[in-house]
């Protein structure tokens, strides 16, 4: 992950959903995590020390309710637009037209069962080729109305084949609200 105001993030990932199993190892300068998710159960590692100190874990707000959250993420992200048939996910039976960035798409509203999420997604589609290009996130307030100046919007370029699935190459992040640049995420085999 390469950011504006940070170093880049070196992540290996692991995801292995028949057998309920994660694995996150993150690398930014002397600070390395790893999380390991097998069903119910969760392992940290920090520096490479399987039993870090409290100290240490909180100094770095790493815990394994965060393991769970990376989880959910890149389990969310990379199994998209798959991810779209799991149960809670209400698909607006309209497909909107919407220009976006200097070009035309066919866009999915999508949100969740109050048990599920409370984040509004719309994923935008190439016209020609149903190729998924962008997907934009909006918060909600308690009514389930969409805070139009929160969230993010997500570019996708290039493509990657991993075990025989294609995977968007480069996720460019955006805030919503000012189109400011937060950082792009690079997927490469190790």
């Amino acid at each position: 992950m390469e950011t504006p105001k940070n170093t880049n993030r070196y992540s290996t990932i692991n995801i292995d959903l028949p057998n309920e199993y994660f694995y996150l190892k993150a690398r930014r300068d002397t600070l390395t995590t790893e999380y390991t998710i097998h069903k119910d159960k969760c392992s940290i590692i920090l520096n490479g020390k399987a039993t870090p100190s409290d100290t240490l874990l909180k100094k770095h707000s790493i815990t394994c309710k965060r393991g769970q959250l990376l989880k959910n993420y890149y389990t969310y992200l990379y199994g998209l637009p798959m991810k779209l048939k799991d149960p809670g996910t209400i698909i607006n039976d309209t497909v909107t037209q919407k220009h976006f960035n200097g070009k035309d798409y066919l866009v999915l509203q999508i949100s969740y069962d109050k048990s599920v999420g409370n984040d509004v997604w719309y994923f935008y589609f190439d016209p020609k080729t149903y190729a998924m290009e962008v997907y934009q996130f909006y918060k909600t307030d308690k009514n389930g109305s969409i805070k139009e100046q929160s969230g993010e919007y997500i570019l996708l370029t290039e493509e990657m084949v991993i075990n025989g699935i294609k995977m968007p190459k480069n996720r460019a992040w955006y805030y919503n609200k000012d189109n400011n640049y937060l950082g792009t995420d690079i997927l490469s085999m190790p």
